[in-house]
């Protein structure tokens, strides 16, 4: 380690989730994490005292307002935000229809839209049905199929001064692969195009920084950074004023709140907090204020998830049985493989039947696995690691997989 750097000290950070204890080795994050205690509390704290809807005189009104205005704050400090410009719901899907949905207003027949194969179908689909309602052209960002790879540089082509929209991952669900964000967000604002960025899967494993990323919206959830069901777009509070979203009639038009309909879970944005609050304490010695606390703590899960993750990868792809999706140079510790004479569905059931969590299917990638012709033997096998998982839980993913070649 160099100067200042901290080690995780991941026997003291499994301690704080009790889902552990049903001896399994969970490596299907990317689908949802495990809860630490901190965030059971404090969801199971706010459902204990009196809670009401907002706008009222009296205290149980206030404390709802409380928990909103803390959950906004967490997120903003978790992706370099400022909290009125934090939209809060249920998940990305809703909130992305939604924010489709108002930023087509905006679109004129023969504008453009650019969509990539690498995202997850909730940053593609709303953004194609509401372009062939308006009648706007939707141009697509391909994949390196032997890579996996999403180069930069096909996007001098597909943007063009008619471009109104470009969507694209910070983080692949699928394969882990992290494209250049940045420099296609460059690349887009040159024409005065908007940039919606799934940070999704980003979001539990790196450091967001929504302003160096050129995210004018950022979307991410909870529930992959080991918080509840509830998920978060960001975006600066002026460009959220130009929107008109669909709202009902008494419903608040000011920003933030005018984006989010009906009644919330406002004792789930307790557990929003807290797990903001649980990732910036992964580093006891890390210090400063929220935001400079999760820097500290996520550079530590990322080198710490790095070397766990190297490990796997590079077991796995030295397995002749084995077929490893992709090969990209910059990832999340996320990937899908496939083995030889064996359906995915086959090496999930032998796999739990071994007590290892693990996914099967196209996981919403399924503009990326079509390219790739993984969907004709019915997708692939997913492996997610989190900052709890341990190199003895990874060494037995690997004897596991590597004995499925007997089967």
């Amino acid at each position: 380690m160099g100067p200042g750097e901290s080690r995780l000290d991941v026997a003291r950070v499994r301690g704080q989730f009790p889902g552990l204890s049903d001896g399994f080795v969970h490596t299907d994050a990317p689908a949802g994490t495990l809860l630490p205690e901190s965030v059971v509390h404090a969801v199971s704290s706010a459902m204990r005292v009196p809670v009401a809807n907002r706008g009222g005189v009296f205290p149980a009104s206030a404390r709802t307002e409380g928990l909103m205005a803390s959950a906004r704050a967490a997120v903003a400090d978790l992706v370099g935000g400022v909290s009125t410009g934090v939209v809060l719901g249920p998940n990305t899907t809703t909130l992305t229809y939604a924010l489709a949905r108002a930023l087509a207003r905006t679109w004129r027949y023969g504008d453009e839209v650019v969509v990539s194969r690498l995202d997850h179908d909730a940053n593609i689909r709303p953004w194609l049905q509401l372009a062939e309602q308006v009648g706007v052209v939707v141009r697509w960002a391909e994949v390196d199929i032997e890579t996996g790879e999403l180069p930069a540089w096909q996007y001098d082509e597909l943007i063009t001064p008619r471009t109104r929209l470009v969507a694209v991952t910070a983080a692949s669900n699928a394969i882990g692969t992290r494209p250049d964000v940045a420099a296609i967000a460059a690349r887009a604002h040159a024409v005065g195009a908007l940039v919606y960025v799934d940070a999704v899967q980003a979001a539990p494993h790196v450091f967001l920084d929504r302003t160096a990323l050129g995210a004018d919206f950022l979307a991410v959830s909870a529930y992959t950074f080991c918080g509840p069901h509830v998920a978060a777009v960001v975006a600066d509070p002026a460009l959220l004023a130009e929107l008109v979203p669909d709202r009902l009639l008494p419903a608040p038009d000011r920003v933030p709140d005018r984006f989010e309909t009906g009644t919330p879970p406002f004792e789930l944005y307790a557990g929003v907090t807290a797990a903001v609050d649980h990732l910036a304490g992964l580093c006891e010695d890390a210090t400063g204020s929220r935001r400079d606390r999760l820097r500290t703590s996520m550079s530590t899960v990322a080198a710490y998830e790095g070397g766990l993750f190297d490990w796997l990868d590079q077991a796995l792809r030295a397995m002749r049985h084995v077929q490893v999706v992709g090969f990209p140079e910059h990832t999340t510790p996320t990937l899908s493989f496939t083995v030889t004479g064996m359906r995915p569905r086959q090496v999930a059931v032998e796999l739990a039947r071994r007590g290892i969590c693990a996914w099967d299917g196209d996981f919403y990638a399924r503009e990326l696995f079509d390219a790739l012709g993984v969907n004709e033997a019915g997708g692939a096998i997913r492996l997610g690691l989190a900052h709890y998982n341990t190199a003895e839980e990874v060494g037995y993913v690997i004897d596991s997989v590597a004995a499925l070649r007997a089967l």
